[in-house]
């Protein structure tokens, strides 16, 4: 079934819909704001999804090699015998034979090599997005690389302000309540919040880490871009457990 086009981008005629990549603004809660506002793209070169979970190994330095190393090492190595050789008989003869029993033996056991989850950042997608005007450059090219930067930048960065000035201007006001207070104090608003549906999945909510936007793409007469390719990192608000993946599809 091929959907029908919604908010701006090229007009990808005879695309399967599943390789077309729909982008729009949500809320925290991946809950969709203003869907028919979206930008349909394409995911060219490699599109990678990257999870990094952090397994550590709390106990590896409970064995005999951290605390004497050294003489760990020459004991496991045989290393040690032409020393006790040199000691003589008395103590010599009980280093030998200490030398033999630990050749070739370890401190490393399950317990000490056990990992535990100590956990992960959130999900990285990096992607180019690929823009290309068909028809109109402006409607498919242009339009959607401005809303994605709408989307991408803070939405609004207050001139001035600091904590000691936003506490005497909420202050000086007569309403003296605590959202006033927090408006005063945070005077600016955070880029928006983004949900990505692609192959299948929809990844929300996603946030914007980096964008690049190549400034000498090809572009008409009027200097309006024709074709972009934008490499673009999203990662997901938060690290997601299985039941997120799931409510994925």
């Amino acid at each position: 079934m091929v959907l029908p086009f919604m908010g701006s981008g090229p007009l990808w005629d005879g695309i399967n819909p599943n390789l077309i990549a729909t982008i729009y603004e949500v809320d925290h809660k991946g809950e969709p704001l203003d869907e028919a506002n979206r930008v349909r793209c394409l995911f060219v070169d490699d599109a990678n999804l990257e999870a990094t979970l952090n397994w550590q190994s709390p106990f590896e330095g409970a064995g005999p090699e951290s605390r004497a190393p050294t003489l760990s090492a020459m004991l496991q190595s045989g290393a040690i015998q032409p020393i006790a050789e040199r000691l003589g008989d008395g103590v010599g003869g009980a280093t030998k034979e200490v030398s033999e029993t630990a050749r070739g033996r370890t401190g490393i056991t399950k317990l000490n090599s056990t990992q535990v989850f100590s956990g992960m950042p959130p999900l990285r997608l990096q992607a180019t997005i690929m823009l290309r005007a068909w028809r109109d450059p402006q409607a498919e090219v242009e339009e959607p690389l401005d809303q994605l930067m709408r989307w991408v930048l803070p939405q609004y960065l207050a001139p001035e302000g600091t904590m000691i000035t936003a506490a005497l201007d909420w202050y000086r006001e007569g309403d003296r309540d605590v959202n006033g207070f927090v408006e005063a104090a945070m005077p600016s608003a955070a880029p928006s919040m983004i949900a990505i549906r692609y192959k299948g999945r929809t990844y929300a909510p996603m946030v914007v880490e980096n964008i690049g936007v190549p400034l000498n793409s090809p572009s008409d007469q009027y200097g309006r871009f024709v074709q972009l390719q934008l490499p673009v990192t999203f990662a997901t608000l938060t690290a997601i457990d299985r039941n997120d993946w799931d409510n994925m599809k």
